[in-house]
């Protein structure tokens, strides 16, 4: 990973909290709370159907800009379960990255893989 992203943080990215209540104004101009939108499971099934999407693109060399149309859709609901389910999005990114970037790589089967191995101590 380049050094592109290295000086993000959460006090730098002033955009986040407008996207979030762009997200938000979706929902009450919706009425997704009394509607059955914020229902997490109905919610999981969204995500999935949106992850097929951006599968599609991808394995169906779609361009670009619908690899980018799709990827967005997923986020608008990801940052809509966060609202639905009343949890800081962008805290928990932070905490996360920060995990992250203590894990160590591997190799396998010709990918890197990033993850907390069993065997590591």
């Amino acid at each position: 990973m380049g050094d592109k992203h290295s000086n993000i943080s959460p006090q730098k990215n002033g955009e986040w909290n407008t996207m979030m209540d762009s997200v938000q104004a979706f929902h009450t101009k919706h009425d997704f709370k009394n509607t059955g939108g914020e229902d997490l499971s109905y919610r999981i099934a969204l995500m999935a159907e949106e992850l097929g999407e951006i599968s599609a693109c991808v394995t169906k060399g779609k361009s670009i800009d619908e690899l980018a149309e799709e990827s967005a859709d997923l986020l608008i609901l990801l940052m809509g379960t966060a609202i639905s389910a009343e949890f800081d999005l962008n805290k928990a990114f932070w905490n996360k990255m920060e995990i992250l970037m203590k894990r160590q790589s591997r190799m396998i089967n010709g990918k890197i893989r990033v993850s907390e191995f069993r065997d590591q101590t």
